[in-house]
């Protein structure tokens, strides 16, 4: 049996755009029927909000933590008072350091970051921004 060989009616009627078709008693009754799914699915959200507040309480009750979705169910990202090519340009000014150095020293000077990559991120902005020049093996300062 095909997948959509259950579906054949609703398949059907979705197809054709033709609404002459369709009895006007029927068109009429459709905003009212919206209406209804609409207040059910309401209830429904309701219910699930009450489960999940219920769920929340238990799992804090037993120490747990939940992280909100309201980013995607990550952690919500670090706000900094300076960008990071401004933050490298504070830590670099006083002596060339070292990628590892100058990243560990950013971390250290308030910068703020969630990112398990930051050395690379770090490295990379470092390159790429053109104010800071390589003076040894591995080892920047600002130009």
């Amino acid at each position: 049996m095909s997948k959509s060989a259950g579906k054949g009616k609703r398949n059907a009627a979705s197809a054709d755009p033709d609404l002459s078709a369709i009895p006007a008693v029927r068109l009429q009754a459709e905003p009212a029927r919206r209406q209804r799914r609409a207040r059910n699915l309401l209830r429904r959200h309701d219910r699930l909000l009450e489960a999940a507040k219920a769920l929340k309480a238990e799992i804090a009750a037993l120490g747990g933590v939940i992280v909100e979705p309201a980013t995607g169910g990550l952690a919500p990202r670090p706000c900094n008072q300076a960008n990071l090519v401004q933050t490298l340009k504070r830590v670099l000014s006083h002596k060339p350091l070292s990628v590892t150095e100058a990243a560990e020293a950013a971390l250290k000077a308030g910068y703020r970051t969630t990112s398990p990559s930051f050395r690379q991120i770090f490295n990379s902005a470092l390159i790429r921004s053109g104010e800071f020049e390589r003076v040894g093996r591995g080892r920047y300062q600002v130009k």
